[in-house]
């Protein structure tokens, strides 16, 4: 068996609404919110509020339900999930319209039951998450306690040196949702010796006010796109023990930006919602990925097979690694992504990198469009530069790239229509470029 939430009771879990949660406090609440919910197999877990997200995902699991993770929180994604699984319910803390089917509301204040530590047996699955499905069918992917209190020893190896025996403070600006978030924000300080804060601020000013209620050591859970709002902004962050980002490429030169402006290490990790974090490099300094402990990654022709203690078997990944002689890996794109042109070879990963290096650029992506009436599949950027012309970025571009590689349509954005967590859905890019 496994308790939900370890250490002792009066360990503080959670920050949330000024208040200090101990670990006593959260039994209780999940133990009550165990016996109110309804009687199902599933659920989705909505909740907006980082500590009332945990204190749902351990009461659905002491009831014997699954929570299950789709990969968006839309409607029609949140829905899709639910019809393909039975009785399903979902859950969450603020009034939706349109709710989903089965919505069921938690109370505005939680109560509290005294009974023993909530445990549930450490091979159950307690949640499901969901590839987003841009290749195909989402695909399911089980997580057991056990795995998740691997994975979580894997994942304070790449960062407790930056607080050492000290108890850290966690932010996060990804939502729980999010396997990143999940496995940064949920798992850690649920198996771990951490305290979350429980919103999810979104403007710099609201990551500075969150990190300044939090006492120090504070890491900062985040995005590239997050990273870079904070960089650009004139706020002022409190002390930082470090930071983490995930599910987008980081730029070297944000990362030292970042480290530059706001003191402290920034680490970057490598994971996927298949394989969970499995990888992390210091990105101001390095640009070789190392493998957690216990990890090792087999090359593939079209892709790379991922071996780790947490997973019950290796995972393939349409990931291309050329992995060094010391496990160290870098990363060369997707088998999808690469370009051949003329005979030469690219990426639309590192055109899009060495589109976000031209000076002015803000924000961009390369890609490659559907095939035409003659079957040519042509390149297009969309580019947020304020300031800039497609044509000052096409000439920046010409220093930067092989001329076949060169985008044949610039469209300058205002802003890319990224979701919440800084991915760039392939189909909303499409349509903005077909404006």
């Amino acid at each position: 068996m496994c308790a939900l939430g370890v250490g002792p009771l009066e360990r503080v879990i959670a920050r949330s609404g000024g208040q200090a949660i101990d670990l006593a406090t959260f039994h209780g609440h999940v133990r009550a919110l165990a016996a109110q919910l309804p009687a199902a197999r599933h659920a989705v877990n909505l909740c907006q509020d980082r500590y009332r997200f945990l204190v749902a995902f351990c009461a659905v699991a002491l009831r014997g339900q699954v929570t299950l993770l789709p990969s968006s929180r839309a409607p029609t994604v949140v829905a899709e999930v639910m019809e393909r699984h039975a009785e399903t319910y979902a859950l969450g803390d603020a009034a939706i319209d349109p709710p989903p089917a089965a919505y069921w509301r938690l109370p505005a204040a939680l109560a509290s039951v005294q009974g023993p530590v909530p445990q549930v047996s450490e091979d159950a699955v307690v949640c499901i998450g969901f590839t987003s499905g841009s290749t195909g069918a989402p695909k399911p992917f089980p997580k057991t306690l056990a795995a998740f209190r691997t994975s979580n020893a894997q994942n304070l190896s790449a960062v407790a040196d930056l607080w050492g025996d000290a108890t850290p403070s966690i932010v996060a600006t990804v939502p729980p949702q999010h396997m990143y978030g999940m496995e940064m924000s949920v798992v850690m300080p649920l198996l771990g010796d951490a305290c979350v804060h429980g919103g999810k601020p979104f403007f710099p000013q609201d990551v500075a006010a969150a990190l300044a209620q939090m006492p120090a050591p504070r890491l900062l859970v985040t995005t590239p796109v997050h990273l870079r709002a904070l960089v650009e902004s004139d706020v002022t962050l409190p002390p930082l023990a470090g930071y983490v980002s995930a599910t987008a490429p980081l730029e070297q030169t944000l990362a030292q930006a970042a480290e530059a402006r706001f003191g402290g290490q920034l680490r970057e990790t490598f994971g996927s919602t298949e394989t969970c974090i499995f990888a992390r490099r210091r990105t101001a300094l390095e640009t070789a990925w190392t493998p957690l402990p216990g990890v090792w990654l087999q090359p593939q022709p079209d892709g790379t097979l991922v071996h780790a203690p947490h997973l019950p078997q290796p995972v393939a990944l349409a990931d291309l690694m050329e992995v060094q002689a010391d496990g160290r890996f870098h990363l060369r794109g997707r088998q999808a992504d690469l370009l051949e042109i003329a005979g030469k070879r690219a990426s639309l990963a590192d055109l899009t990198r060495r589109l976000l290096a031209v000076p002015g650029v803000r924000d961009g992506a390369v890609l490659q469009l559907e095939p035409d009436q003659m079957g040519v599949r042509r390149i297009a950027a969309l580019v947020v530069a304020p300031g800039m012309s497609e044509q000052q970025v096409l000439a920046q571009l010409r220093e930067a790239m092989d001329p076949v590689f060169l985008p044949r349509r610039i469209r300058l954005v205002a802003a890319l229509p990224r979701g919440e967590t800084g991915k760039l859905p392939r189909d909303a890019a499409l349509r903005l470029l077909e404006c």
